[in-house]
Protein backbone atom coordinates (compact mmCIF):
# COMPACT_ATOMS: atom_id res chain seq x y z
CA UNK A 1 0.00 0.00 0.00
CA UNK A 2 1.26 3.61 -0.49
CA UNK A 3 0.20 6.56 -0.01
CA UNK A 4 -1.27 9.17 -2.72
CA UNK A 5 0.84 11.63 -3.71
CA UNK A 6 1.89 14.64 -6.43
CA UNK A 7 4.81 14.62 -8.31
CA UNK A 8 6.57 16.67 -10.37
CA UNK A 9 9.76 15.59 -11.76
CA UNK A 10 12.81 17.50 -12.23
CA UNK A 11 16.39 18.09 -13.95
CA UNK A 12 18.39 14.69 -14.18
CA UNK A 13 20.60 14.82 -10.86
CA UNK A 14 18.87 17.33 -9.55
CA UNK A 15 17.60 16.35 -5.82
CA UNK A 16 14.38 14.77 -4.62
CA UNK A 17 12.28 17.07 -2.37
CA UNK A 18 9.64 15.18 -0.69
CA UNK A 19 7.16 17.32 1.17
CA UNK A 20 4.58 16.18 4.42
CA UNK A 21 1.86 18.64 5.56
CA UNK A 22 0.72 19.27 8.74
CA UNK A 23 -2.37 17.84 10.99
CA UNK A 24 -5.43 18.65 8.68
CA UNK A 25 -3.62 19.67 5.44
CA UNK A 26 -3.04 18.00 2.58
CA UNK A 27 -0.55 17.61 -0.36
CA UNK A 28 -1.07 20.62 -1.51
CA UNK A 29 0.06 22.97 1.25
CA UNK A 30 3.86 22.49 0.05
CA UNK A 31 3.31 23.69 -3.47
CA UNK A 32 3.58 27.27 -3.80
CA UNK A 33 7.07 26.70 -1.46
CA UNK A 34 8.15 23.92 -4.16
CA UNK A 35 7.55 25.50 -7.34
CA UNK A 36 10.57 28.06 -6.21
CA UNK A 37 12.92 24.69 -6.85
CA UNK A 38 11.68 23.80 -10.19
CA UNK A 39 14.35 22.35 -10.87
CA UNK A 40 13.92 19.14 -8.17
CA UNK A 41 12.01 16.46 -8.46
CA UNK A 42 9.21 17.13 -5.92
CA UNK A 43 6.53 14.67 -4.13
CA UNK A 44 3.92 16.03 -2.40
CA UNK A 45 2.58 13.60 -0.06
CA UNK A 46 -0.87 13.27 1.62
CA UNK A 47 -0.76 11.25 4.95
CA UNK A 48 -2.52 9.29 6.23
CA UNK A 49 -5.99 10.46 7.29
CA UNK A 50 -5.79 13.36 4.76
CA UNK A 51 -6.66 14.26 1.54
CA UNK A 52 -6.01 10.97 -0.99
CA UNK A 53 -4.71 9.08 1.70
CA UNK A 54 -7.92 9.47 4.37
CA UNK A 55 -8.91 5.65 3.97
CA UNK A 56 -5.40 4.85 4.84
CA UNK A 57 -5.38 4.04 8.83
CA UNK A 58 -2.35 3.61 10.83
CA UNK A 59 -1.77 2.69 14.44
CA UNK A 60 1.17 4.95 14.96
CA UNK A 61 4.23 6.36 13.57
CA UNK A 62 5.70 2.92 12.48
CA UNK A 63 2.82 2.78 9.77
CA UNK A 64 3.39 5.86 8.83
CA UNK A 65 7.36 5.44 8.44
CA UNK A 66 6.16 1.88 6.42
CA UNK A 67 3.63 3.49 3.99
CA UNK A 68 6.30 6.75 3.19
CA UNK A 69 8.84 4.47 2.56
CA UNK A 70 6.43 2.39 -0.10
CA UNK A 71 5.38 5.31 -1.31
CA UNK A 72 8.88 6.21 -1.89
CA UNK A 73 9.81 3.15 -3.70
CA UNK A 74 7.04 3.54 -5.84
CA UNK A 75 8.08 6.52 -7.30
CA UNK A 76 11.44 4.89 -7.39
CA UNK A 77 13.00 8.35 -5.21
CA UNK A 78 15.92 6.90 -3.82
CA UNK A 79 17.85 9.79 -2.46
CA UNK A 80 15.56 12.45 -0.86
CA UNK A 81 15.46 15.17 1.29
CA UNK A 82 12.06 15.26 3.71
CA UNK A 83 10.70 18.69 4.29
CA UNK A 84 8.06 18.68 6.91
CA UNK A 85 5.79 21.04 9.10
CA UNK A 86 4.15 20.05 12.39
CA UNK A 87 2.71 16.84 12.39
CA UNK A 88 4.68 16.46 8.71
CA UNK A 89 8.21 17.35 10.55
CA UNK A 90 7.66 15.16 13.28
CA UNK A 91 6.61 11.88 10.80
CA UNK A 92 10.34 13.34 8.99
CA UNK A 93 12.20 13.43 12.25
CA UNK A 94 10.77 9.60 12.84
CA UNK A 95 11.98 8.56 9.71
CA UNK A 96 15.56 10.31 10.62
CA UNK A 97 15.67 8.24 14.01
CA UNK A 98 14.50 4.90 12.20
CA UNK A 99 17.64 5.23 9.34
CA UNK A 100 15.25 5.69 6.25
CA UNK A 101 17.27 4.23 3.33
CA UNK A 102 18.12 7.12 0.54
CA UNK A 103 17.43 10.14 3.21
CA UNK A 104 19.85 13.08 2.78
CA UNK A 105 18.47 15.56 4.95
CA UNK A 106 15.77 16.84 6.74
CA UNK A 107 14.03 20.69 6.71
CA UNK A 108 11.51 20.90 9.65
CA UNK A 109 9.19 23.74 10.39
CA UNK A 110 7.47 23.70 13.54
CA UNK A 111 8.03 19.93 14.51
CA UNK A 112 7.91 18.84 18.28
CA UNK A 113 11.11 16.00 18.94
CA UNK A 114 8.90 14.54 21.49
CA UNK A 115 8.25 15.11 25.27
CA UNK A 116 10.62 14.24 27.71
CA UNK A 117 8.19 13.23 30.83
CA UNK A 118 5.32 11.41 31.56
CA UNK A 119 3.46 14.19 33.16
CA UNK A 120 3.52 16.46 29.74
CA UNK A 121 2.78 12.88 27.66
CA UNK A 122 -0.29 12.43 29.86
CA UNK A 123 -1.66 15.66 29.86
CA UNK A 124 -1.33 15.80 25.92
CA UNK A 125 -2.83 12.26 25.57
CA UNK A 126 -5.58 13.93 27.83
CA UNK A 127 -6.00 17.02 25.10
CA UNK A 128 -5.36 14.69 22.23
CA UNK A 129 -7.94 12.55 23.40
CA UNK A 130 -10.35 15.06 24.13
CA UNK A 131 -9.61 16.74 20.55
CA UNK A 132 -10.06 13.38 18.86
CA UNK A 133 -13.94 13.06 20.38
CA UNK A 134 -14.31 15.98 19.02
CA UNK A 135 -13.37 15.50 15.19
CA UNK A 136 -15.56 12.30 15.42
CA UNK A 137 -18.58 13.42 17.13
CA UNK A 138 -19.37 17.57 16.17
CA UNK A 139 -18.94 19.56 13.19
CA UNK A 140 -15.81 20.31 11.69
CA UNK A 141 -16.17 23.83 11.25
CA UNK A 142 -16.75 24.38 15.06
CA UNK A 143 -14.30 22.24 15.55
CA UNK A 144 -11.82 23.69 13.55
CA UNK A 145 -12.99 26.70 14.91
CA UNK A 146 -12.06 26.30 18.42
CA UNK A 147 -8.61 24.49 17.02
CA UNK A 148 -7.10 27.62 15.79
CA UNK A 149 -7.85 29.39 19.22
CA UNK A 150 -4.72 27.96 20.64
CA UNK A 151 -2.10 29.64 21.70
CA UNK A 152 0.44 28.32 19.16
CA UNK A 153 -1.69 29.98 16.43
CA UNK A 154 -1.97 33.11 18.36
CA UNK A 155 -0.11 34.86 15.58
CA UNK A 156 -2.86 34.30 12.92
CA UNK A 157 -5.48 37.13 12.27
CA UNK A 158 -9.47 36.16 12.90
CA UNK A 159 -9.17 36.32 8.55
CA UNK A 160 -6.34 33.32 8.57
CA UNK A 161 -8.36 31.60 11.12
CA UNK A 162 -11.72 31.95 8.97
CA UNK A 163 -10.09 30.76 5.90
CA UNK A 164 -8.37 27.71 7.72
CA UNK A 165 -11.98 27.24 9.50
CA UNK A 166 -13.34 26.93 5.96
CA UNK A 167 -10.24 25.00 4.42
CA UNK A 168 -9.85 22.07 6.82
CA UNK A 169 -13.33 21.49 7.75
CA UNK A 170 -13.54 19.93 4.15
CA UNK A 171 -11.70 16.94 5.82
CA UNK A 172 -13.24 14.03 7.31
CA UNK A 173 -13.51 14.02 10.90
CA UNK A 174 -13.26 10.35 12.16
CA UNK A 175 -10.04 9.85 9.91
CA UNK A 176 -8.76 12.79 11.00
CA UNK A 177 -9.28 11.54 14.73
CA UNK A 178 -8.05 8.58 14.16
CA UNK A 179 -4.70 9.95 12.63
CA UNK A 180 -4.85 12.32 16.02
CA UNK A 181 -4.65 9.20 18.26
CA UNK A 182 -2.36 7.12 16.42
CA UNK A 183 0.83 10.23 15.84
CA UNK A 184 -0.33 12.37 19.06
CA UNK A 185 2.91 14.04 21.07
CA UNK A 186 2.11 12.05 23.51
CA UNK A 187 3.15 8.89 21.90
CA UNK A 188 5.62 9.91 20.19
CA UNK A 189 9.02 9.01 21.04
CA UNK A 190 11.44 11.72 22.60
Amino acid sequence: MMLHAQHMPGQPGAPSLVFLHGFSGDCREWQPVGEQFHGCSRLYIDLPGHGGSAAIPVGGFADVIRLLRATLISYNILKFWLVGYSLGGRVAMMAACQGIPGLCGLVVEGGHPGLQNEQARAERRLSDGRWAERFRHEPLTEVFHDWYQQPVFASLTAQQRQALTALRSQNNGETLAAMLEATSLAVQPD
